[in-house]
């Protein structure tokens, strides 16, 4: 029999919230669909029964616990159903406790977050320029993603990765995406740089501090950062991935650093801290206005990302939140502070979208509160979409992205995404709040000239990401030889090797997949491992090198080996973990 609630968590969640009268929960409640539960229930049905991962969720309303429900199971090996008081593995919804951790030191004059992060980590490289822990905070460093970086450095996905691990691949970069508050790009390092700091700064690690100073006065009993991947927590969560061939396999993150990842909750303890959030009853009402605060670029554009945050609206109403992803675990907690509505949803299947289903959930609560919305209509001829069709190419970030036409819709071919359409010519990409606009050429604009793709996301003010159609002509087989060789990149410690094999470009890297290079034009490539790869030329024409774009890691460079640089090849298997940094 599948365990639905859990009355221990209940009234452990209720009694946090004590100072509120049961006549204004009856009031709060009074004011809400009656068949609230059932409608939550039925957004949740795909995950219910022995035989799939799910969710445990918890919404709260006035500050007070209206529903707590778990569907599906917390381990498919031992039959073990999910309750409300399961605990997950959140990921990136750690960040807004790291940033709250900086903001209890600030608030006490020990440390400022103008200060100079290399005033606390100083073996991170002189990039030129001031680089301020508000910066790590609010995603405008510039600084390369760690995760894309140990992967270029033949980490694989279910390696163990540590604290030491991140300084010393960041240590080791010496360019940046982009100069230092100039632009707005998700980045776990800073908050990796921001646990560091943290320890250095209060003498504690940030999981001695954080459990110190905001879950135990919050009585959130069930959480902490985890920081010991072979510590044994009861009633923790299993986590999955689906199979090609049907049915699913383990996928558990690896960790041993946090601050950027690695919070394990419940849905239930995550309800009492989206109450602070409101009530600043621990940092006080202006630590928790200030951390729900957008931060502004530069250029004084507003990012829409507080302290760890999302802020933004939603449907016309005030939203606040984050989502979490690490290998099989999804999660999502997001919260109306003008409504007194906070919504978390803890998943442990990686195909659940539990962004989505906080969503549908809050429709589920706010109905005609909120402003309505219009389903899209629009017809769209398949010759037009047809034209849409291509590579584009953004010269900002080095990203490339694939449209494809199939079965009569537009789609991004990876991830796989379906662009609907919403009237001239704009779309919206799946589910999401992204709208992607093919703008149409000029008039007078020179015949042939290539088309635009502008993207932004509709929950911030950030002007568009600008990409262009990418019309090169692609090498002809016979030339991709130019390209074979070695290429050193000393940022992240490896060699990549670049051969034709069966007629095609492939490159390969120690404890890696071999991986094919598509050309997109000219001397643009892409591979399914490692993103963009443009290779560069002297003035003569040769080939000297290559550069490597994820979409968090822009142009890290790889130099051209001669024969005389070039190490031998190696045999056999790789050792099981690089060692030698």
């Amino acid at each position: 029999m599948r365990v639905t609630q859990s009355l221990g968590l209940m009234a452990a969640i209720v009694a946090t919230w004590a100072s509120y009268t049961p006549v204004a929960r009856a009031q709060a409640a009074g004011s809400w669909p009656a068949d609230r539960h059932k409608q939550v229930d039925a957004v949740f049905a795909p995950w219910t029964g022995t035989t799939t991962p799910g969710c445990a969720v918890a919404i709260s309303l006035e500050g007070a616990l209206d529903y707590a429900r778990g569907y599906g199971m917390s381990n498919l090996e031992y039959d073990v159903p999910i309750t409300p008081d399961s605990i997950f593995h959140v990921a990136s919804i750690a960040k807004q406790f790291t940033a709250f951790s900086i903001r209890l030191l600030a608030q006490e004059g020990k440390l400022s977050l103008e200060d100079d992060i290399r005033k606390y980590l100083p073996e991170m490289p002189d990039h030129g320029g001031k680089i301020t822990i508000a910066h790590l905070l609010h995603h405008t460093s510039g600084l390369r993603e760690q995760f894309h970086l140990l992967n270029l450095a033949g980490w694989r996905g279910d390696d163990l990765m540590t604290e030491e691990d991140a300084l010393w691949i960041v240590s080791k970069q010496r360019g940046l995406n982009f100069e230092p508050g100039a632009e707005f790009l998700y980045n776990n390092t800073g908050y990796t740089l921001l646990a560091v700091i943290v320890k250095r700064v209060s003498g504690k690690p940030l999981r001695a501090f954080a459990s110190e100073r905001i879950f135990q006065p919050l009585g959130m009993t069930d959480t902490h950062f985890h920081d010991d991947h072979t510590e044994i927590v009861r009633r923790r969560t299993s986590a999955y991935r689906p199979r090609e061939e049907g049915g699913w396999r383990i996928s558990i993150p690896v960790f041993d650093h946090y601050g950027s990842t690695s919070l394990f909750t419940t849905a239930g303890d995550l309800l009492k801290w989206e109450e602070n959030l409101v009530q600043g009853r621990v940092g006080g009402r202006a630590l928790v206005e200030s951390m729900r605060k957008s931060a502004t670029l530069s250029s004084g554009e507003a990012t829409g990302y507080g302290d760890g945050l999302g802020v933004g609206t939603y449907r016309g109403l005030r939203l606040m939140g984050h989502p979490g992803a690490d290998a099989g675990y999804r999660a999502s907690v997001i919260a109306f502070p003008d409504q007194r509505l906070a919504i978390a949803a803890l998943c442990n299947g990686s195909t659940i979208t539990p962004t989505e289903l906080t969503r549908r959930v809050a429709d589920v609560y706010l109905g005609d509160r909120l402003a309505a919305v219009v389903p899209p209509t629009v017809k769209v001829p398949e010759a037009e979409l047809s034209a849409l069709a291509g590579v584009y190419w953004s010269p900002v970030s080095d990203q490339v992205l694939r449209l494809a036409l199939e079965d009569g819709t537009l789609r991004r071919v990876a991830p796989r995404t379906p662009l609907v359409p919403l009237g001239k010519g704009v779309f919206r990409a799946g589910e999401s709040t992204e709208e992607w606009h093919f703008p149409t050429p000029a008039e007078g604009s020179q015949a042939g000239a290539p088309r635009e793709l502008h993207i932004r996301d509709t929950e911030d003010s950030l002007p568009p990401r600008v990409f262009t159609r990418v019309t090169g002509p692609v090498p002809a087989a016979p030339a991709l030889t130019r390209f074979a060789g070695q290429y050193r990149s000393d940022e992240v410690d490896m060699t990549y090797t670049v051969l034709v094999t069966d007629g095609k470009l492939k490159v390969r890297w120690p404890r890696q997949k071999e991986s094919t290079l598509d050309a997109i034009g000219g001397d643009r490539f892409l591979s399914d491992a490692l993103g963009t790869v443009t290779f560069t030329r002297k003035a003569s024409g040769q080939v000297d090198g290559l550069t490597i774009s994820t979409h968090r890691v822009r142009r890290l460079r790889a130099q051209r080996l001669t024969a005389a640089d070039a190490p031998a090849p190696r045999t056999g298997k790789s050792p099981a973990k690089v060692r030698d940094r």
